[in-house]
């Protein structure tokens, strides 16, 4: 953060403007980014043009003393920028700051300027051949001058009197631009800190970024140049802690319980669900910090699903799985990573290698055939991780959700809503360069280990494939003791003498072992946890047989006593939780579906952990 030096010359009086209209506009970004925003427009802006001021989240909260000028809501002023901000042009970074300012104030809400000052003022067509320009030599600023204008026409007028209008006194000024927080301040806006933007650096604009770095003091640190298909774009803005994601995630609880039905019916995620998890930033938890990730460990990954489940269990399956998949492609070597994380963009993918498809040798690349199933996440993926066997090595292949066929077989008695459908391919091909060793892939040392330093990265894929069930199965318990406490505290026992069912000494014993069991379960899941997060902070990161065994019995033993506690609280609470519309017959078929599933099939791993823990060695060598 910059901090801004409180030095400035007594401020300007700034013509009064007031609220013309104002309108409620719901917002979708093209890499599916969605929020809301409130957008005003003005009468009496200085300079007579329709500037729009974008209040985003929860802005009132944002300076709760507004009147009294007390607070600084997180702002910036964004220049109209047609070709970059419409048609994505990558002779600049103005596109990807509009995205990435919008996602950041809605997170803490405040106001995003949008200013009609196209070509830093200069105009449309100006600015056009100002470009004509810069392709003989000169920078953007000399071939503004070239043209007759001057380097930087902007005035902030206009903004401060929006500022003024609304209340806003005292902001945040989310910008690399040292002018505009020196105009502001001259205008008599308190700028009490200077967040900088992200680097949004790609082959074509690269001498335009240092340009503003070296001739108007923009305070960017430009990573290296990335050539290939896109940039990857380093967005070291506001990175949320580990309270903080959490905290994130509890908000949207009440309104996925809210949803659980829809989520059945209509067998995926909710465009609201989805969208709402995009915009407090879920999918970025475990993506490495240089792709515009949160670069966070275990520990919040998994505290994330398990909140997620006390809401609905199909939710925090499909979006652990989706953060899974996102760590899972910042592994490959960085061509892939350079085109699917694409400008900032958190690509979601679904990954599957139930049964494993064929693949086959051909110019260029591999064609791959197969019938997958269970691909968690597939309703809301662009890519699919599939694995093939190509003669005796087993890969794993990248590939566009459009280039397969989905087929919608996903009708199950529980996780209803993971919309796990199967894919198909018939001779699809693969170029060579998305197509990877899984035996590679999976281990300690991945390419992306060699690109990222963030310690997640290191962790051998396995680590993190087997938490996801327990984890859902865990909150889902949870959820239930919660209803289950309500419920007998209120509710009367036919054929019993008490006037409440928590009055009966049966009832308190059923309630005491079903919260025994839960406690069962957190407490081998945490240990599971331990041994995990213990493993990725060291080098070589890998596992210890004895460390696997353990974890993977934890696991295992904590989805077993998750599923007993919501038997015994099932089967204690009369015939009117078995109506589809009441959380606890879903919770209980959503768990029984996880306890089928491979890392909690109890049977294999009891084998396995006994051999590890034996030191007999596992005859499983996936387990």
């Amino acid at each position: 953060m910059t901090a801004v030096v409180e030095t400035a010359p007594p401020a300007e009086v700034v013509p009064t403007a007031t609220v013309r209209s104002q309108v409620t506009v719901p917002l979708r970004f093209p890499d599916g980014f969605r929020t809301t925003a409130e957008v005003l427009t003005f009468r009496g802006l200085a300079d007579g043009k329709e500037h729009l001021l974008l209040a985003l989240g929860q802005w009132q909260h944002a300076y709760p003393g507004r009147e009294s000028g007390d607070g600084a809501p997180l702002v910036r002023l964004h220049s109209e920028c047609l070709t970059g901000d419409v048609f994505g042009s990558e002779r600049c970074d103005c596109g990807p700051q509009l995205r990435e300012a919008v996602e950041q104030i809605a997170a803490v809400g405040g106001f995003l300027l949008y200013l009609r000052q196209e070509g830093r003022g200069i105009g449309l067509y100006s600015k056009l051949d100002a470009y004509a320009l810069q392709d003989t030599g000169l920078d953007t600023y000399e071939a503004n001058l070239a043209l007759g204008h001057g380097e930087d026409e902007r005035n902030y007028t206009a903004a401060a009197q929006m500022l003024e209008t609304v209340g806003a006194r005292r902001i945040r000024l989310l910008s690399n631009n040292p002018d505009k927080a020196a105009q502001l301040t001259a205008l008599g806006i308190d700028v009490t800190e200077q967040v900088p933007t992200g680097v949004h650096l790609s082959a074509d604009n690269h001498r335009y970024l240092s340009s503003k770095r070296d001739r108007t003091g923009h305070t960017l640190e430009l990573p290296p140049l990335v050539v290939g298909r896109g940039p990857i774009a380093a967005t070291p803005g506001t990175v949320p802690g580990h309270e903080d994601m959490l905290a994130r995630v509890d908000a949207l609880i009440p309104r996925l319980r809210e949803r659980a039905e829809e989520t059945e019916r209509l067998r995926r995620i909710p465009d609201s669900t989805m969208a709402e998890l995009e915009e407090i930033g879920v999918f970025r938890i475990l993506a490495p910090k240089a792709l515009g990730g949160y670069g966070m460990g275990v520990e919040t990954y998994v505290h994330v699903i398990r909140r997620l489940a006390r809401g609905c269990a199909s939710t925090a399956w499909t979006a652990g799985h989706l953060i899974e998949h996102v760590w899972m492609l910042a592994r490959w070597p960085q061509r892939v990573q350079e085109e699917v994380f694409a400008n900032g963009h958190t690509p979601l993918a679904a990954a599957t290698g139930a049964p494993v498809g064929m693949a086959r040798k051909v110019p260029g690349g591999f064609s791959i055939t197969g019938n997958w199933s269970f691909a968690s996440g597939v309703m809301h993926s662009d890519w699919a991780l599939l694995a093939v066997q190509c003669d005796n090595v087993r890969l794993q292949c990248l590939v566009p959700i459009a280039e397969l066929d989905l087929l919608d077989v996903w009708q199950t008695a529980g996780l209803r809503g993971t919309g796990s459908n199967d894919l198909r391919a018939e001779s699809v091909f693969v170029p060579e360069h998305r197509a990877m060793d899984w035996a590679l892939l999976s281990t300690a040392d991945n390419p992306g280990s060699r690109i990222h330093q963030d310690p997640m990265i290191h962790t051998p894929m396995a680590a993190l494939l087997n938490l996801v069930a327990p984890t859902t199965a865990l909150g889902a318990a949870e959820y239930a003791v919660d209803i289950f406490r309500e419920r007998i505290m209120g509710r009367k026992v036919k054929n019993t003498v008490e006037n409440r069912q928590a009055d009966s000494p049966l009832a308190q014993a059923r309630f005491s072992k079903a919260y025994g069991m839960v406690a069962t379960a957190r407490l081998h899941w945490q240990e599971a946890v331990r041994v995990v997060a213990g493993s990725y902070e060291r080098r070589p990161s890998t596992l210890t047989d004895d460390e696997r065994a353990g974890y993977r019995l934890s696991l295992a033993l904590s989805g077993e006593a998750s599923e007993e506690a919501v038997r015994l609280i099932t089967s204690g609470s009369g015939g009117s939780v078995h109506r589809l519309s009441h959380p606890l017959q879903r919770i209980q078929r959503d768990v029984n579906v996880l306890l089928n599933h491979p890392t909690l099939s109890m049977d294999p791993i009891l084998e396995q952990a006994g051999r590890g823990l034996l030191g007999l060695g596992f005859t499983v060598p996936s387990f």
